[in-house]
């Protein structure tokens, strides 16, 4: 019996150091992208088309983005990338074809604590940082239509972003229902009140009427297709969801062409496509 006791308070003692280890370190475990400190750098290569800028978020933090202006008329794709990745790809991809062609602009911020931003990330910094890129997107090119896309944890702030301004609808790919149910599959043990950052994108969704296109990989091992799929039915008949062959990364861009087709139709008869594109 007292070997019994012994191995159940070992593992009751290993199961206590590894909720410590969760609580303490989460926000490293969430934000693995994240530099944590420095301060913001223009000295990054640029995808071509777009340049280096600088915003200011409400609370004073400094945050590296990346900017390619709409033709007139036209609208902007405001980006949010996932919590191990960085703008520039984003930026690169709705600069080009089939975005840029089309005469999008493109505003992709590098969240607060990632490379090129001050301050340490967390949902309430996120969504400032969100709030930060829409509003330079509106100042840059006043009365450009927003459309708001994400990956991933950026797919979470963009959905919040949906709750707090105007857009013409919401691009996510590999999008999560919340950051809870998404930790409870992959550490079922932890306790969910142990989370500070939640995500509920779930409850904000619900409130929207804009548009929603979701993009799910099938074999995606980070986000499952339930967890997207709730997403979905959150927010009710006017998302499209869209299985696709691939896992967390490769289906990033698989449905461009269509959602540019599908978008363009919302931004108004202003915006013309470039020559040779197809209007």
């Amino acid at each position: 019996m007292r070997i019994l006791f012994l191995l159940l308070a070992a593992v009751v003692l290993v199961y206590l150091a590894a909720l410590v280890a969760v609580a303490v370190f989460q926000r490293r475990l969430i934000y693995p992208g994240a530099a944590w400190a420095g301060e913001p750098a223009l000295d990054r290569l640029a995808p071509a088309g777009t340049e280096a800028i600088i915003l200011t978020a409400e609370d004073g933090e400094r945050l590296f983005a990346l900017w390619r202006p709409p033709r007139p008329g036209c609208g902007v794709v405001v980006s949010f990338h996932g919590n191990g990745s960085r703008p520039e790809p984003h930026a690169a991809r709705f600069a080009a074809d089939p975005w840029g062609a089309a005469g999008w602009g493109v505003l992709a911020p590098a969240y607060r604590g990632y490379p090129g931003s001050t301050g340490s990330p967390s949902e309430d910094g996120l969504i400032r940082d969100g709030m930060a890129a829409v509003a330079a997107a509106m100042a840059r090119a006043p009365g450009a239509p927003i459309l708001l896309h994400g990956h991933s944890l950026g797919a979470a702030v963009a959905v919040a972003m949906a709750g707090r301004v105007a857009a013409i609808g919401l691009y996510l790919e590999a999008p999560f229902d919340s950051l809870t149910h998404a930790v409870r599959l992959h550490v079922p043990l932890a306790p969910s009140w142990l989370l500070r950052d939640t995500y509920r994108s779930d409850l904000r969704i619900r409130g929207g009427t804009e548009p929603v296109l979701i993009v799910q990989g099938a074999d995606d091992p980070v986000v499952p297709e339930k967890l997207a799929r709730a997403l979905a039915a959150a927010a009710g008949p006017r998302a499209r969801f869209a299985l696709v062959p691939g896992d967390h990364v490769s289906i990033l861009g698989v449905r461009d062409r269509e959602a540019e087709a599908a978008f363009r139709g919302r931004v108004g008869p202003a915006c013309r496509a470039a020559d040779g594109a197809v209007p």
